[in-house]
């Protein structure tokens, strides 16, 4: 049965009518048109899916869409500001920190919320919180590399 669901999407208000037990993930892909959150294992292991909830990452993928009712969602495609990348954005650019790409946009959110959580982090804290992301193309070291470079940065005010 359909509910109405409102949440700011990307700084945007959104005003859905859906079933509120429908996945996040789903919603962002299907009714919102917003790929950049990606399917990959479906149980919350891979990271892939990862989005903002009120700045912290969330699985899109076991999150259910009635979940984030008022709250502030924040995917891929929101992140750069004003025409300008965020400097996770730029720093795994700058460090060839993506292959294919797929596990990025979920990297780059839980990244974001590390920061959040941890303005300068350690190598070793990084590891730890990344290590519930995964890549299959094996670019672990250059995306620790590039959260490093994005943690001066962001500790910067850049």
């Amino acid at each position: 049965m359909p509910n109405t669901i409102s949440f700011r999407l990307n700084g945007k208000p959104v005003r859905l009518q859906v079933d509120g037990n429908r996945k996040l993930l789903w919603v962002l892909r299907t009714e919102l048109e917003l790929t950049g959150t990606k399917f990959g294992c479906g149980h919350g292991v891979c990271g892939a899916c990862a989005v903002l909830v009120d700045d912290r990452p969330v699985r899109a993928c076991m999150a259910q869409v009635a979940s984030v009712a008022g709250k502030k969602v924040v995917t891929i495609e929101g992140l750069a500001k004003n025409g300008g990348l965020h400097p996770l954005q730029k720093a795994f650019v700058e460090n060839d920190a993506l292959q294919c790409g797929f596990c990025t946009p979920g990297m780059i959110l839980t990244a974001y919320g590390l920061l959040r959580s941890k303005r300068k982090p350690s190598r070793d804290e990084i590891i730890q919180g990344m290590d519930d992301n995964l890549c299959r193309c094996g670019a672990h070291t250059r995306i620790v590399d590039a959260i490093q470079s994005a943690a001066e940065e962001v500790k910067q005010g850049t």
